[in-house]
């Protein structure tokens, strides 16, 4: 007789299992559970299930530290599990291959697609990897159309993955990066995407992974690069470090503007401790009508 999986726990509960071991003042431990579980409330709200979405997708990017979490456990599984609980249809992965040797991919992909239906693109030059400079994309329901894998102006090596994705409910081209953690090599980075994407076929596009940056707004912010094409880069989702995050250094962007409608930070219980990073996830309206060439041309 199969002995039956066993239910994995709530993040109610997995919260006051955090509450437990956490030090300090019980006022101090009270106010660190609420502030994980509220945002989290709030956030679930905002996202419909996938059969409610129309013609909307979710995405979600999640740079998952090689698996380490922040109590130094390397963990596939709970990677896995935070995975699950985005829901999302396609999702960025960063750090999802070892970082030398064969870079080997450190998750179950068929035990991830048993729970989630989510598959791997197949954007890996390597074919142990999951990914392009552990650059990684998940797509649930949807097959890949055309691939590219982007080199990265670099002091150290990045890259960047592009893949343009037959979904359901229409196309959309994912890029997923990870950029240097050099403000010189985060310029020249961004420039390369757009340049990119530039010279792409228009398609609702979005943008997202770790991009290493937490000074928006500033006149030498080197994600300025990608405004003319994506509008305002600035953000207020702080997703680092993942106990009690203070820095937006993962981030969403979408075109045409008004493709990406909703941004929130995945701050469960669980994400807390996976990784360094929290998830990021974003609610994708494929409906959102392109320009036409002439407007499209001028805003890049």
């Amino acid at each position: 007789m199969t002995a039956e999986k066993p239910t994995p726990p709530s993040p109610l509960r997995l919260a006051l299992t955090e509450f437990a071991r956490e030090r300090g003042t019980t006022r101090q431990r009270l106010g660190r559970l609420v502030d994980s579980i509220l945002p989290q409330a709030a956030a679930d709200f905002l996202f419909p299930p996938a059969p409610e979405r129309g013609a909307k997708v979710v995405v979600a990017s999640y740079n998952i530290h090689k698996c380490v979490g922040t109590d130094g456990r390397f963990d596939p599984e709970r990677i896995a599990e935070v995975i699950a609980e985005l829901d999302a249809d396609v999702v960025c992965l960063q750090e999802a291959d070892r970082r030398i040797g064969l870079r080997n991919g450190l998750l179950d992909l068929p035990g991830l697609e048993r729970r989630t239906g989510l598959t791997l693109v197949p954007v890996a030059a390597r074919p142990a990897s999951h990914g392009w400079h552990g650059n990684a994309i998940l797509v649930r329901q949807g097959e890949a159309i055309r691939i590219k894998r982007l080199t990265l102006p670099h002091a150290e090596p990045r890259g960047a993955v592009m893949a343009e994705l037959d979904l359901p409910v229409g196309k959309l081209r994912v890029v997923g990066a990870h950029l240097g953690l050099l403000r010189r090599s985060r310029a020249q980075q961004a420039a390369t995407l757009l340049q990119t994407l530039d010279r792409s076929e228009p398609m609702p596009t979005v943008l997202m992974g770790d991009f290493n940056e937490w000074r928006p707004g500033r006149p030498d912010c080197p994600l300025a690069a990608l405004e003319p094409f994506f509008g305002p880069v600035h953000s207020n989702h702080p997703s680092f470090p993942s106990r009690r995050p203070i820095f937006a250094l993962d981030r969403i962007l979408g075109w045409p503007h008004g493709t990406v409608e909703t941004i929130a930070v995945h701050a469960s219980p669980l994400a807390r401790v996976a990784s360094d990073h929290l998830p990021i996830k974003a609610l994708v309206d494929l409906s959102t009508p392109l320009p036409n060439a002439d407007v499209a041309a001028a805003t890049v």
